[in-house]
């Protein structure tokens, strides 16, 4: 795969403590420059990731770098009946893990093209990530609940999706939702 678009095979398949860990380039993008290669992978976004890329408090680096990236579920993280953004952050941050620049997401959409299928046959949900979702953890750019909190892909029905998603404080996540978060360090 190529460097400019795409994940290195090697890293995306090793594994380690049974989290799957990926390098993912970032920056070296405007906005703008961001949401016009999405829109030449055919890469769809939804109202919230528009809204996301709209504020002005998101805000992506002019510096490129390689950010080391864990991709794991709840239940890894030891919330065998899920948990609390707070409570997931918390545990990841107490096992090495940072959350993520915002800016990350749509870099990962870009660099993960062969993400499979997650709906088709499968049913649809309401207030809780989607199956075969990948939620990238990111801070909040705002506390309330109007303002999406970050974003997750997914492919539908063959489509990649760089999607934003809303969720209050009190939102519980399952313990098979998957989440990335960045190693601690990069």
């Amino acid at each position: 795969m190529t460097e400019a678009g795409s994940l290195d095979k090697t890293s995306a398949s090793r594994r380690r403590e049974g989290a799957a860990l990926r390098q993912v380039r970032v920056g070296g993008a405007s906005k703008a420059e961001l949401l016009a290669q999405l829109e030449a992978a055919g890469v769809a976004l939804n109202e919230a990731g528009k809204s996301l890329f709209a504020d002005e408090r998101f805000t992506t680096s002019a510096v490129t770098s390689l950010r080391e990236v864990v991709e794991l579920a709840v239940a890894e993280l030891g919330f065998a009946e899920g948990a609390t953004w707070a409570q997931v952050i918390e545990r990841a941050m107490s096992q090495g893990l940072t959350p993520c620049p915002l800016e990350l997401g749509p870099h990962l959409r870009l660099q993960f093209l062969d993400q499979a299928e997650g709906f088709l046959g499968q049913p649809v949900t309401q207030h809780r990530a989607p199956p075969g979702s990948l939620t990238v953890a990111s801070l909040p750019i705002a506390e309330d609940d109007d303002t999406p909190k970050g974003f997750y892909l997914r492919r539908i029905e063959g489509v990649l999706w760089l999607r934003g998603y809303r969720s209050g404080a009190d939102h519980l996540w399952s313990p098979e939702d998957r989440l990335v978060f960045c190693r601690a360090g990069d």
